[in-house]
C-alpha cells in the first residue's frame, strides 16, 4: 500500500495520503487521553505532537524542533500497517 507524504503551508505539519477511508474529523493532541488504536501509534512516535484525520488522509503535527526525517519514515510505517489490509 502506497502512503503519499506531502508538505503543507505549514512547516510543522505533514499530510499523509492513505487512499483509503481514515474516517474522521478527528484531531488528537499529545497528553489528552486518546483511546484509538492509529492515534496513539501516531502520538507515540517522538516528535509528533497532534494527529488529524479526515476522508483518506492524516495530518500530522510536529513538535518546535522535531524532525521530519525521523517522524515521516515512522508514521508512514504505521499508516501501511493499518491500511495494507484494506
Amino acid at each position: 500500500m502506497t502512503v503519499i507524504a506531502q508538505p503543507t503551508p505549514n512547516p510543522n505539519a505533514m499530510k499523509f495520503t492513505v487512499g483509503s477511508k481514515v474516517g474522521g474529523p478527528a484531531t488528537f493532541r499529545k497528553g489528552d487521553a486518546v483511546e484509538h488504536p492509529l492515534a496513539v501509534a501516531i502520538l507515540a512516535t517522538e516528535g509528533v505532537a497532534s494527529v488529524f484525520w479526515t476522508a483518506d488522509f492524516v495530518t500530522v503535527s510536529k513538535a518546535p524542533g522535531a524532525d521530519w526525517a525521523t517522524i515521516q519514515p515512522a508514521v508512514e510505517s504505521i499508516l501501511r500497517s493499518r491500511f495494507e489490509t484494506e
